[in-house]
């Protein structure tokens, strides 16, 4: 559950947003989106690589007057954005979140690689604070629509392994919408024994990694985005729920429903399916 409060409805301001790893292919898709969309201020564009340059000539959008700076903490300070949303890498987002939180601002993270720990942690902070919070392993709405219903499967199927395919430059395996996926899977079943119990890998890893009591797999390779397929088992069926993204756009109507929703928030919330009505 997530608690909202109402924002005056006669606030007309467009909502304040700096973007953490703007010059990465996430990113870029991120600062198209808030330059497009009236209801949004882009304000700034954190990378150290383009200190200076002016956002929009270096993604290809032509001069709009927003440069880059090298520095998270001063530009969230300079520039005061009420929304942080950051797509950089698994060794920064962390302390990337806490200073957002720790300055008032409301972070939206889609950054993978984070610990459970990790979550506990920006939890505390963020109620703390009393600063909203958004953090989903995917922001595609069929992605989060997938993970839904495989939950809701794994009641009526409880032998399942899920496959993760994602672009080579992927740092993290397995992805964080496997693992998230897994969690809600786990939260409908219990756990069980599945395959032969004599089973035994010939080749270490074979199997995949292992997870709430079943397999999870990670394939990398140049070509693709994201795609996963959770495939469950039973006697005489298989049924598989599968979701691809082709395209990194396929991300923002989800970055732009978490940026407008966690205006509304005082404390965090993991994954884009608390934010959808049922």
């Amino acid at each position: 559950m997530f608690r909202l409060h109402s924002r005056n409805a006669s606030t007309v301001k467009p909502i304040r947003v700096a973007v953490a790893g703007a010059n990465g292919r996430m990113g870029r898709e991120v600062v198209k989106m808030l330059v497009e969309d009236e209801a949004f201020s882009f304000v700034r564009g954190v990378s150290r690589s383009q200190a200076g340059n002016d956002v929009g000539e270096t993604i290809g959008l032509g001069p709009i007057g927003v440069t880059f700076s090298d520095s998270l903490e001063t530009a969230l300070l300079e520039d005061r954005p009420d929304v942080l949303v950051d797509f950089t890498v698994p060794e920064a987002v962390k302390r990337h979140t806490e200073m957002a939180l720790e300055l008032g601002v409301r972070p939206v993270v889609g950054t993978t690689g984070l610990t459970e720990q990790d979550l506990t942690e920006l939890a505390r902070l963020s109620e703390e604070h009393r600063v909203g919070a958004v953090i989903a392993p995917n922001f595609a709405l069929g992605a989060v629509l997938m993970m839904m219903f495989a939950a809701r499967a794994a009641k009526y199927f409880p032998h399942v392994e899920i496959i993760e395919m994602h672009h080579d430059q992927k740092l993290d395996a397995p992805s964080g919408t496997a693992l998230k996926t897994a969690e809600m899977i786990a939260q409908n079943r219990d756990e069980v024994q599945q395959g032969h119990p004599g089973e035994k890998e010939t080749l270490e890893g074979a199997r995949g990694g292992y997870r709430y009591g079943f397999r999870i797999h990670s394939i990398r390779l140049p070509g693709l985005v994201a795609h996963q397929e959770v495939i469950f088992g039973g006697p005489g069926q298989t049924f598989t729920l599968r979701h691809d993204s082709i395209h990194r756009e396929s991300f923002m109507p989800g970055v732009k429903l978490a940026i407008q929703k966690v205006m509304e928030l005082d404390h965090l919330v993991y994954g884009l399916e608390h934010l959808l009505k049922e």
